[in-house]
């Protein structure tokens, strides 16, 4: 099985697009990360939820975690909404060159290849492109089931 066999249709965001509509897809989805187009439609970048969170929470709580608890839920809840309406998409990614390589495989890529992408840059998904052509997306989730689908049980 190829990875153009394998890609899902995934939603995207665009780099202008407000970073709450991002955080929202991402939690609404139950997705690890969203991928980032250009204006021409074809991906740029991942923004994992990480990056998301690392944005919407105030840099004095993540530098001593023990701040949050002077918030309650709904109040702590509130800043990590202001902080992401405030901003796009772009301004949640990190400078381009803190950014690890385009999480990216041909068409033609084995399911093999695939896994040992994700494996390289730690990724939970790779976005599948031929040149111009955007086949979608392969999500580590989904190769798992694929992979341990396709071989039998090792004997116990």
């Amino acid at each position: 099985m190829r990875a153009r066999d394998l890609a899902e249709d995934y939603q995207l965001v665009r780099l202008g697009d407000p970073a709450l509509s991002a955080a929202r897809l991402i939690a609404d989805q139950h997705r690890p990360a969203v991928v980032v187009v250009d204006d021409d439609g074809m991906p740029v970048t991942v923004l994992p939820g990480s990056q998301v969170l690392r944005f919407s929470v105030p840099g004095y709580v993540q530098d001593d975690p023990s701040l949050a608890r002077v918030y309650d839920e709904r109040g702590g809840a509130e800043v990590c909404v202001d902080n992401l309406a405030r901003r796009t998409v772009k301004e949640v990614l990190p400078p381009k060159e803190k950014r690890h390589d385009m999480p990216a495989v041909s068409g033609n890529a084995t399911v093999l290849e695939i896994a040992a992408t994700m494996a390289r840059l730690h990724t939970p998904l790779v976005v599948v492109v031929d040149g111009d052509t955007f086949h979608g997306v392969v999500t580590a989730s989904h190769l798992l089931a694929v992979i341990l689908h396709t071989t039998p049980e090792p004997p116990a």
